[in-house]
């Protein structure tokens, strides 16, 4: 290995040693040898020293343990013992291809960049949950594709799964801030206020697991909806209209469950009139026009969501080229929604309505 460093990669690591050495061995591959790994363990208590021992002789990688304190606080950490020039935030579970350090080289030979990130993709061998999850993550019909990897003609703010950024800048701006999720996007917002530039590397991008059932990820995307609005609060004027549809889309579904409940009452209501039509022959008619119109109230409610469940289930069954995938990824895209939905709508009530600050606000779940 060469004497001077250009890349630090820093991983911030919670209970995933079987990942890290996934990692890890990707690194090996890497067709270049001006590079650092540091791990530093978020206050695990399955610890990945095992794995980086395994790997010292063959990888430049050091290890460090800490007590938790969040994966932003645990970059910083790693930030301060980097040697590099260029720091590469990743997260333990992505893995990168053999490309990845050569195709950030190219770009920065192209043309420099004090910040820059890349996007993700699934892997082949990735269970078909996580295939589907990673779908309704970068997908233009869940997320608007801002998470998809195209190029995009306003200001591209990398995330940490996969962001580098120039060790002077880091530094200048004081890294990561304590927030405990969207502390990513925080740190990019102030790259740019800061007047630093930021570019998207296509070809720089990496395999990303993400969560692993439809329950983690669930709560991964709640505290990125609370996040949000965390974010509108330190960022004026950040908040766009995409920010917006989750919320949108959990209340116009909840809206629909309320309108297909009213179906079936009207529904069953009309029933038991018309089951009465010996009796009395107004009640007949009344309970004749109760069941239509709750027949027609049920189509109206269920037909958007079927519509909407259908297109998901296609798009992804050919883009995964798998019906398996394509049908996994309804749900994952209405988890992935909704999460982000109610955990926007919390926040905007606690925050915005009820006037609590940050900590205030989610001190039981982010800042234990």
């Amino acid at each position: 290995m060469g004497n001077k460093i250009k890349y630090s990669l820093i991983v911030p690591v919670f209970n995933r040693p079987d990942e890290v050495a996934e990692l890890l061995e990707s690194l090996l591959k890497q067709q270049r040898d001006d590079f650092e790994v540091i791990l530093v363990e978020d206050g695990s208590t399955v610890p990945c020293r095992g794995v980086a021992d395994a790997f010292a002789d063959r990888l430049p990688v050091r290890y460090y343990a800490k007590s938790n304190s969040g994966p932003g606080q645990s970059r910083n950490y790693g930030a301060e013992r980097a040697e590099g020039e260029y720091l590469i935030i990743l997260d333990s579970d992505v893995v990168v291809p053999e490309g990845f350090l050569s195709a950030i080289d190219r770009e920065l030979a192209d043309a420099p960049a004090d910040a820059f990130g890349g996007p993700d993709r699934a892997h082949p061998s990735f269970t078909p949950i996580q295939k589907a999850i990673n779908y309704s993550m970068t997908s233009f019909f869940t997320t608007g594709g801002i998470r998809g990897g195209k190029k995009k003609l306003d200001k591209f703010f990398p995330r940490s799964f996969n962001m580098g950024i120039r060790a002077e800048v880091y530094r200048q701006l004081g890294g990561f801030s304590p927030m405990r999720f969207g502390e990513d996007i925080d740190f990019s917002y102030r790259i740019v206020e800061a007047g630093f530039t930021t570019r998207l590397f296509p070809d720089a991008w990496v395999w990303h697991k993400r969560r692993a059932d439809f329950r983690k990820f669930y709560r991964q995307v709640y505290n990125s909806g609370i996040a949000r609005i965390n974010l509108s609060k330190r960022h004026p004027g950040t908040l766009k209209l995409v920010h917006l549809l989750p919320m949108m889309f959990t209340v116009g579904v909840l809206l629909l469950a309320v309108l297909a409940f009213v179906a079936l009452v009207f529904i069953a209501v009309g029933s038991v009139s018309d089951a009465c039509r010996s009796h009395c022959c107004r009640c007949c008619n009344m309970g004749h026009v109760m069941a239509c119109m709750g027949v027609l109230l049920l189509v109206v409610s269920l037909v958007p969501i079927a519509l909407y469940s259908l297109l998901i289930f296609v798009d992804s069954s050919v883009k995964n080229r798998s019906m398996h995938v394509g049908l996994l990824s309804v749900p994952a895209a209405f988890t992935q929604l909704m999460g982000y939905g109610f955990g926007f709508i919390d926040a905007w009530w606690r925050r915005c309505v009820r006037g609590k600050d940050e900590f205030q606000a989610f001190a039981k779940n982010f800042y234990k």
